[in-house]
C-alpha cells in the first residue's frame, strides 16, 4: 500500500510548550493507524495538528505527498481530511437532521441532502430520531450521529479521537467495525483510543509515542500479542521497546 500521511521531523506544540518532537511517521493509504503511549505523549496533538490546528514549528506534514503544513482546516477538509474530535462536538439545541445538514455545509444543500440517507444507513437508531434535538440523545448515538457527520463529505482521510469515551461495550463494537469497514473500503483512518485491545484488533499498524516521539511501530497484530503492551499504554514504551522489536 501506499503512503498517505507523513510526519517528517514534526516539532509542535503551544507557544513556548513543544509536544511533538521531531515526530516522523508513515501511515499507509486504506489502513486503520493506531497512536498509543501515556497521557501527554502527543497522540491528540498528532490529530490537531494534520487537520490545521496547531502549524509545525519545524518539519512537514505531507498527504499522499503533498505538503499540507501551513493548510488551512477549509483546505484540509477539500483534500478529504474529516476530523471527530474527543468529547461531544454536537449543536445539543439543534436536530439530529439539522446537525448532519451543518456538517455538510461545504457540500452545498443538494449533495447534503443526497448523502444524509445514505450515512444514516449506518446508524439506525439514529435515523429513527431525525427530528430530535442532539442534547436528548444517549452519549452512544451523540457519537454515531458525529461520526455520520463527517461521513457525510466521504473523507479520504478519517482523524478520530477516543471514540470509545462514554459508551457501552456494544456500541464501541459497532463504532469499531464501521472504521474497519470504512478502511477496507479505502478510507485511511488514523486513531487514538484509550481501550487499547480492542482497538489493535481492528487496527492494521500501531505507533507508540513518548514524549512526542515515536519509539516503536509495528503491525497491530503482532502488539496485541506483546506481553509489554500495559506497559506501552501506561507509560512505559521507551522501556519495552527492545523487547518488542
Amino acid at each position: 500500500m501506499s503512503t498517505c500521511i507523513e510526519f517528517d521531523d514534526v516539532v509542535a506544540g503551544y507557544k513556548d510548550f513543544m509536544i511533538l518532537n521531531n515526530l516522523s511517521f508513515k501511515a499507509k493509504t486504506g489502513s486503520i493507524t493506531l497512536l498509543l503511549g501515556p497521557n501527554g505523549a502527543g497522540k491528540s496533538t498528532v490529530l490537531k495538528t494534520l487537520f490545521g490546528l496547531l502549524k509545525p514549528r519545524q518539519g512537514r506534514v505531507l498527504l499522499n505527498g503533498e505538503d499540507v503544513s501551513g493548510a488551512s482546516q477549509k483546505e484540509l477538509l477539500a483534500k478529504g481530511i474529516a476530523f471527530v474530535p474527543q468529547g461531544r462536538n454536537l449543536f445539543g439545541k439543534l436536530t439530529v437532521l439539522q446537525n448532519l445538514e451543518l456538517g455538510g455545509i461545504t457540500l452545498g444543500s443538494k449533495t447534503t441532502n443526497e448523502r444524509i440517507p445514505e450515512v444514516l444507513e449506518f446508524f439506525p437508531r439514529v435515523k429513527e430520531r431525525m427530528n430530535s434535538l442532539a442534547s436528548s440523545l444517549s452519549g452512544g448515538e451523540q457519537k454515531q450521529l458525529e461520526v455520520g457527520r463527517a461521513l457525510l463529505l466521504r473523507p479520504k482521510v478519517l482523524l478520530i479521537d477516543e471514540p470509545s469515551i462514554g459508551l457501552s461495550p456494544l456500541v464501541v463494537q459497532d463504532v469499531f467495525k464501521l472504521l474497519r469497514k470504512l478502511a477496507d473500503q479505502g478510507t485511511t483512518v488514523l486513531m487514538v483510543e484509550q481501550n487499547v485491545k480492542s482497538a489493535l484488533k481492528i487496527s492494521d499498524e500501531a505507533i507508540a509515542l513518548e514524549s512526542g516521539r515515536l519509539v516503536l511501530q509495528k503491525p497491530a497484530s503482532e502488539l496485541l500479542a506483546d506481553p509489554h503492551i500495559e506497559r506501552l499504554f501506561l507509560g512505559g514504551a521507551a522501556a519495552a521497546t527492545p523487547a518488542a522489536v
